[in-house]
């Protein structure tokens, strides 16, 4: 593979390539980022502690779960409003997604996440963000793979 920078993806434009078989996924919030992780073996995302860290602070935190669990690709939700035009969460989310891509050099997807963390409220979730995580993982597989 060449020393290129992995491409930063919307998940409906492009295919996921087999060799990628492990994903890390993120529901981005400024005060609390979910993170969720799936194979695609498994094809069922499982909760992770939730990165309770803002601004720089997180990214020592994120650093640490990539090392972990060594990922192929990079999930991250990003949100919309119902008629699918874009608000600040948008932009903050497509920020951090690109922060992620830059820092880390793997590929990331959005994932229209619409609905993630009511949907996980509804569910009862202790950890409303990492559920949410969960959701946006298990979308991008039901989609994607």
């Amino acid at each position: 593979m060449s020393a290129q920078a992995a491409p930063l993806v919307s998940a409906a434009k492009l295919a996921v390539p087999d060799h990628f078989q492990s994903f890390l996924a993120f529901d981005f919030g400024v005060k609390r980022t979910g993170v969720a992780y799936g194979s695609r073996l498994l094809h069922e995302a499982q909760p992770q502690a939730t990165v309770n860290a803002e601004g720089e602070a997180r990214w020592p935190i994120i650093a640490q779960r990539i090392a972990d669990w060594q990922p192929d690709a990079l999930v991250v939700g990003v949100p919309y409003h119902p008629d699918g035009a874009a608000h600040d969460n948008t932009a903050k989310a497509k920020k951090f997604a690109r922060q992620l891509h830059g820092r880390f050099k793997l590929t990331v997807f959005e994932v229209d996440e619409r609905y993630s963390t009511t949907e996980a409220q509804s569910q009862g979730a202790k950890d409303a963000d990492a559920a949410s995580a969960c959701i946006i993982l298990n979308q991008f597989f039901r989609e994607n793979l």
